[in-house]
C-alpha cells in the first residue's frame, strides 16, 4: 500500500524499509479498534499503562451499561466511573483523566466532538495537552486515530525498537523521536496509523524486554544512526 513511497532522505528510506518489512509480515492492522470517535478517545485514556485487552473490557462494560456517550460520561460521578472501568487498571486515576477530558469537551465545545475537531491540528494538540492527565502520547493518539490527523504517535515500543536498531539514543525526547518519522515520511494520516500499529504489534510479539530477535521481521533491517 505504501511501499512505493517517494522518499529522499536516507533516514526516510530506512523507515520505509522498516515499514515494508513489518507490513509484509503482519499485514494491515485496521487500527484503532473503536466504533465511534468518542470510543476511540476513551480508549486512548484507558490504554495508558495497560494493554488493549484490559482497556477493551472496560469499554465493553461502558457500552453494556449504555454509558459510552458524552452526556452519560459527563453526568456520571467520578467514583462511579472508576468502578465501571476497573478492568483497565489504575481506574481511579483514569476516571479522573476521563472526567477532565469530558469536562473540557462539554465546557469548551458544548459536548460536540465535531466542534472540537474543527480546530487546526497544532491548536487542538495544545488544547488537549492543557487537560490534566493528557500527555503527548494520548493527545497524539486522539489526533491520529480519532481526528485522522497526520501526527505520528510515539510509545515505549517505538523507543525500544529504534533504540535497539541504533536509530536513536537513550536520551532522545518524545518530540525528537516523533520528528524522525514526521520529518522523513510523507504527511499521511493513514500511513502513520498503519506504521504505529505495526510497531506496537512488533513490540508485543518480538521486541519485549526479553526480545525474540531471531524471529523478528526486523532481523535483517539495515539501520542508520540519526
Amino acid at each position: 500500500m505504501f511501499q512505493d513511497m517517494i522518499i529522499d532522505s536516507l533516514t526516510g528510506r530506512k523507515l520505509n524499509e522498516m515499514f515494508s518489512l513489518l507490513y509484509n509480515h503482519f499485514g494491515p492492522q485496521g487500527w484503532w479498534p473503536g466504533e465511534t470517535t468518542l470510543e476511540v478517545m476513551v480508549g486512548t485514556v484507558l490504554t495508558q499503562n495497560t494493554n488493549w485487552k484490559n482497556a477493551a473490557k472496560a469499554i465493553e462494560n461502558l457500552k453494556n451499561r449504555d454509558l459510552l456517550s458524552i452526556n452519560a460520561l459527563y453526568s456520571l460521578k467520578e467514583s462511579d466511573l472508576a468502578q465501571e472501568i476497573q478492568s483497565a487498571g489504575y481506574f481511579n486515576i483514569k476516571a479522573k483523566r476521563l472526567k477532565n477530558l469530558l469536562n473540557y469537551i462539554v465546557e469548551c465545545y458544548r459536548g460536540e466532538l465535531s466542534l472540537l475537531f474543527e480546530e487546526d491540528t497544532q491548536n487542538l494538540r495544545e488544547r488537549l495537552l492543557s487537560i490534566k492527565g493528557i500527555g503527548p502520547e494520548t493527545a497524539d493518539s486522539i489526533l491520529l486515530y480519532a481526528g485522522n490527523r497526520p501526527v505520528f504517535v510515539i510509545d515505549a515500543y517505538t523507543y525500544r525498537i529504534l533504540l535497539r536498531h541504533s536509530m536513536c539514543d537513550e536520551q532522545i525526547a518524545y518530540h525528537e523521536l516523533q520528528e524522525i518519522f514526521m520529518d522523513n515520511l510523507p504527511e499521511d494520516a493513514q500511513l502513520f496509523n498503519e506504521f504505529h500499529a505495526l510497531i506496537v504489534q512488533t513490540g508485543k510479539e518480538f521486541c519485549s524486554k526479553k526480545p525474540a530477535c531471531d524471529a523478528c521481521p526486523l532481523k535483517e533491517w539495515e539501520t542508520v544512526s540519526v
